[in-house]
């Protein structure tokens, strides 16, 4: 993990300051009410609902890795639904429609984790000069509209989106990139998100002390990375390190 004092602590937004599971669940709901009607079962609603949030990571993770753009990532989750229900492909233009009308509602249902300021306000409080920035993936816009919507924007001194540098987590070049806008050495920042592979062993790769927000307590990790089950650990975990 290195020895050097944490001088600036890099966050996940998504799954990390934001509950973005819930909002999309949400979201999910309410689109799927006003597409199959009231007719639909609880059953299929709740089927549907898995198809989304699997459809979600699938080609989210294509988005990540460059294989497609944010657009074509929200066309294939569109389309992938309503193969789920036998319904015919929609064009560019319905699938666009489609996800529009879901987006709507997932961005009414964005919240901050009840974790997430109280961590910050404590990092910031610790006496020592800690920078605060957020590396995520997805597009800068779509997600500064989220830090704005969940009241943290103006806690973070940058915010690196994959969408306007040009690479992805967990490549080494963003988490550089974020230190560099910090003005720190890799060795001396940390970086915290709910993903294993792209956030902590991700940032570990590159240089940082990688954090793994395991809300979900899925654990144990692999030792090269720190564990935390809340945000509220994060700061004295990270003093004890």
């Amino acid at each position: 993990m290195g020895s050097s004092p944490v001088r600036a602590v890099l966050f996940d937004l998504d799954g990390t300051l934001m509950d973005h599971d819930s909002a999309r669940e949400i979201g999910a709901r309410a689109q799927l009410t006003a597409w199959l009607g009231e007719g639909a079962t609880e059953e299929e609603r709740a089927r549907l609902q898995v198809e989304w949030a699997r459809l979600e990571a699938l080609h989210y993770d294509e988005y990540a890795s460059g294989a497609c753009s944010m657009q074509e990532h929200r066309r294939r989750r569109v389309r992938g639904m309503h193969v789920a229900v036998g319904r015919e492909q929609p064009g560019d233009e319905a699938a666009d429609t489609w996800f529009g009308g879901y987006l709507k509602h997932y961005r009414a249902s964005w919240r901050p984790f009840e974790d997430a300021l109280p961590a910050l306000q404590a990092l910031a409080g610790t006496g020592q000069e800690v920078r605060l920035g957020v590396v995520t993936n997805g597009e800068g816009e779509s997600q500064r509209a989220k830090l704005r919507a969940i009241g943290l924007e103006d806690r973070f001194a940058t915010v690196v989106a994959s969408g306007e540098v040009g690479v992805a987590k967990p490549r080494a070049e963003i988490f550089a990139l974020a230190c560099e806008r910090l003005g720190v050495d890799p060795s001396q920042a940390a970086h915290v998100g709910d993903r294993l592979d792209l956030d902590a062993e991700g940032a570990a790769a590159a240089g940082l002390r990688g954090v793994w927000l395991d809300r979900l307590g899925a654990g144990p990790g692999p030792g090269h990375v720190l564990r935390i089950a809340t945000l509220h650990e994060l700061p004295a975990a990270l003093s004890a390190r």
